[in-house]
């Protein structure tokens, strides 16, 4: 009885390990595929804040959003 309870407390602990790294895994595939955000989005963004953005300064944001993620 107490084997069982243990084999399934273990079973769950090492399922809930191993779903956590794969999906993990996953959402950083899906991002570097799918970037939620572009340098076509960072100059719309600026040029509705009513700037003219060089590329200097999109380049600096993409860095910014890379490094977060």
């Amino acid at each position: 009885m107490l084997h069982d309870i243990l084999i399934l407390l273990v079973g769950l602990v090492l399922g809930a390990v191993i779903g956590f790294f794969a999906s993990r895994a996953f959402m950083k595939n899906y991002l570097k595929k799918n970037p939620p955000i572009n340098e076509d989005m960072i100059k719309a963004l600026m040029m509705q804040m009513g700037r003219k953005p060089n590329q200097k300064q999109i380049n600096q944001m993409m860095k910014a959003m890379e490094k977060y993620q």
